[in-house]
């Protein structure tokens, strides 16, 4: 038969069940643990402050570096700017004093110099520098009729590029209706080519004169166009203004002067008679002078 007895447990082993504590206190213990450190932790508000400040001064500190470090590299790039300033003004003396060094020395350099530019190139030069020696000459204002006409030319250099296909479809336009209309005649050439003629003056391909019939609209390109040199010129009168020394703000007040020149000298008797005219002219102002 089988000895189906339980084993009995001895004193050794009895104390090793006690030893071993269960695998759930072990978890309980850490947590345990942990709350006593958080207890332990230290709770005076002087001590807390004290953190504080010193977190807060470690923060000012790097705000300040952060700033020292910026301000230099400002300071080193306007540096950096002023000294390749400085090196291009340096370079343009040297280049200068060279060519004059030479220029000194050596009779021919300007002869030896054009040896690298063509004829066509030499020739252009010499034209674009007599060009600019006349307008030089003739900045002086002579008359009106000669300063208009200096404006006339400036204008129609600063003229945008003219649209050549519209207007000769403008053109073109305009002559079918006058050839409908009976102001032009529609001529065939031999060769099959059309053209028109005016029976007044024999213009050929030229659009008669016409009276304006107030039914012509602008586009807004063109309107914008004319208020933009509008707005240009009124710039330039007053930069020239400016320029000598007259401001629209000094124009306040009551106006005694014909033109510039009166208020000139208009001034001219303020700032030397004032002082002596200053009781009339308020006896006059009060209605109290005899």
């Amino acid at each position: 038969m089988a000895d189906t007895t339980e084993p009995q447990e001895t004193p050794a082993t009895m104390t090793k069940a006690k030893l071993s504590p269960p695998a759930g206190d072990s978890t309980l213990k850490e947590e345990t643990a942990t709350e006593d450190t958080a207890k332990s932790a230290p709770t005076d508000p002087k001590a807390a402050l004290a953190a504080r400040m010193a977190r807060f001064k470690t923060l000012q500190a790097q705000k300040e570096s952060g700033r020292k470090a910026t301000e230099k590299e400002v300071r080193d790039a306007e540096d950096r700017s002023a000294r390749l300033t400085q090196i291009s003004k340096l370079q343009d003396a040297h280049d200068k004093a060279s060519y004059k060094l030479l220029k000194s020395t050596d009779p021919d350099f300007e002869r030896k110099r054009n040896w690298d530019y063509t004829v066509e190139e030499s020739e252009s030069w010499d034209k674009r520098m007599a060009k600019k020696a006349r307008s030089r000459d003739n900045v002086a204002f002579a008359d009106y009729t000669q300063e208009a006409n200096k404006i006339y030319k400036r204008q129609i250099k600063q003229m945008s590029a003219v649209d050549l296909a519209a207007y000769a479809a403008s053109k073109a336009e305009k002559l079918q209706r006058q050839v409908q209309n009976g102001q032009l005649k529609l001529i065939e050439s031999p060769d099959g080519d059309l053209y028109t003629v005016n029976p007044l003056n024999n213009q050929i391909n030229t659009p008669a004169e016409e009276s304006y019939s107030h039914d012509h609209k602008p586009s807004k390109e063109a309107i914008d166009k004319l208020v933009d040199d509008l707005d240009k010129g009124e710039r330039a009168r007053l930069k020239a203004r400016a320029a000598r020394g007259i401001r629209d703000e000094q124009d306040t007040g009551d106006v005694t002067y014909i033109n510039q020149k009166n208020k000139q000298f208009n001034d001219k008797l303020t700032r030397f008679y004032n002082k002596y005219t200053t009781e009339i002219r308020e006896n006059f102002e009060r209605g109290t002078a005899i």
